[in-house]
């Protein structure tokens, strides 16, 4: 099984599902606590932040009334936003210019990292359209009455620990997901969850900071900016990978703590919840992004070693051959695609994902991924 840090009763069905996938030796990941459990050391009391955010219009400046950590922006027409200045505590800085990070359709997306700005101010490109500006604070809102959980070491089963130490996980509880975000006025769930049959698997980057101080917050940036400034439901990739080699569930999947998976399959490989992170071509198809931007450099060692696991993991569960090729079809529209089984996303759509620097390492990421298969 993919993540096996599971009480036993929750394990049941899914590891019936899943049992001829794990017969041949394939990789498992069993789980036990992290050595440092239980706090955060950037979050000490264990609470989650609330969420502190509002929208902005281009053309103006815009003052928050608290300090903004992120930046998230869309927008219709070219791939470049514009130019954007902030305000620190020193003052104005220089313009800079807003490139889009990814896109979906005919909609641009950015999500910056500025903080602790106080003030912003887009000045919009020509032809640039259907701006949206959500200004975003995920770590100084008052705290709310979640807790964080303690984190899970993952490993490979069999594996020499000394040699494969394994690598750090948080579930959603345990990087702080408001889970109403999910929800409508109304208490009903935005997107429900819908389950399909796994068909490939896809990488991004998430075009926010290198050297990100706080990366929990910006997975909870990210996921607030997917389900409510861009109407996701959710946030929309399955899993995240940060630049110490941390993953972090990403989509909500059940109620039980297993990531990606559905409880049941609908065909002959394992289902997977519907995720939102290639437009046309999503059911079927998991996301995984590594956090930072790939544009101009690599990403680290750690997180390139926790990707190679992460994916080697999912080959095997599913059964998907990492050197292989696959012919997608997308049983909710019938859309096709012939597509390498392991992606990146501008393998299905135009955008820089996941990163100029990063996108030419993926045969070779496809080399390690089958090797850690025994392949």
């Amino acid at each position: 099984m993919l993540f096996s840090a599971l009480p036993e009763p929750q394990r049941v069905a899914r590891r019936t599902l899943l049992a001829s996938a794990l017969a041949s030796g394939a990789l498992l990941c069993s789980g036990r606590p992290a050595a440092a459990a239980g706090r955060d050391p950037q979050n000490p009391s264990g609470s989650v932040p609330a969420v502190l955010s509002s929208s902005g219009a281009a053309g103006a400046v815009q003052e928050p009334d608290f300090a903004v950590h992120h930046l998230g922006l869309s927008w219709t027409g070219g791939r470049r936003a514009g130019r954007l200045r902030l305000r620190y505590a020193d003052g104005w800085h220089g313009w800079m210019p807003v490139l889009a990070g990814d896109s979906s359709g005919e909609r641009h997306h950015a999500l910056l990292w500025v903080g602790p700005a106080t003030a912003y101010e887009l000045d919009a490109a020509s032809g640039a359209g259907d701006i949206r500006l959500r200004a975003i604070n995920t770590v100084d809102g008052p705290p709310t009455r979640a807790r964080f959980d303690p984190s899970r070491r993952l490993t490979i089963a069999g594996a020499d620990p000394a040699r494969h130490p394994g690598f750090r996980y948080l579930s959603r509880p345990g990087w702080g997901a408001d889970e109403s975000l999910r929800f409508g006025p109304d208490g009903t769930e935005s997107f429900p969850t819908a389950f399909f049959d796994v068909q490939t698997l896809t990488v991004h980057h998430t075009v926010t900071a290198n050297t990100d101080p706080d990366p929990a917050a910006t997975v909870r940036a990210i996921y607030y900016f997917h389900a409510v400034t861009e109407d996701y439901g959710d946030i929309g990739y399955h899993l995240l990978v940060d630049q110490q080699g941390t993953v972090y569930e990403g989509r909500y999947s059940g109620p039980d703590p297993l990531p990606v998976f559905g409880p049941r399959s609908v065909g002959p490989r394992p289902s997977m919840v519907n995720g939102a992170h290639v437009g046309g071509f999503n059911a079927g198809n998991v996301g995984v992004a590594l956090l930072g931007d790939l544009t101009s450099t690599g990403p680290t060692p750690a997180a390139r070693l926790s990707l190679t696991r992460v994916l080697a993991a999912l080959a095997a569960v599913t059964r998907l051959d990492p050197l292989g090729t696959t012919a997608y079809v997308n049983p909710i529209s019938g859309a096709t695609r012939t597509v390498r089984t392991l992606a990146g996303h501008r393998d299905w759509a135009a955008t820089e994902c996941p990163g100029n620097t990063f996108y030419p390492a993926l045969p070779q990421l496809r080399i390690d991924v089958a090797r850690a298969l025994g392949r």
